[in-house]
């Protein structure tokens, strides 16, 4: 029975375990057991690491259109209750963008509320 010589096929593995592995520090970088150990976890962090992301991000909305908001006089959770009321179509994320770049459509918005 003739053998099957694998040592194009694991050798890419391993090349492409180390290559990814760049940038870590000693022998994380340099030894394929504890390179690929610490591509597992990295992969494991990545992936958590972008739901919380996620909630970082609307956690800064939310700040952002609070500061905005109290400078006319409302509260956050007052201001989102009358936006719900009116039936506004505006999220968290364009509301921040508004109040950072265009406070004056954060006015306008206040005084169409405020009617």
């Amino acid at each position: 029975m003739s053998r099957v010589k694998r040592g194009n096929v694991a050798r890419k593995r391993r090349k492409k375990v180390l290559k990814a592995a760049e940038g870590f520090i000693g022998s994380t970088s340099k030894l394929f057991r504890t390179a690929n150990q610490r591509l597992l976890r990295a992969g494991v962090y990545s992936y958590n690491d972008r739901a919380k992301r996620k909630s970082e991000m609307r956690k800064l909305w939310i700040t952002r259109t609070n500061a905005m908001v109290r400078k006319h006089g409302w509260t956050y959770s007052e201001f989102m209750n009358a936006l719900n009321i009116n039936s506004s179509v505006l999220n968290r994320k364009t509301l921040s963008q508004l109040s950072v770049m265009d406070s004056k459509a954060i006015a306008y918005i206040n005084t169409q509320l405020s009617k």
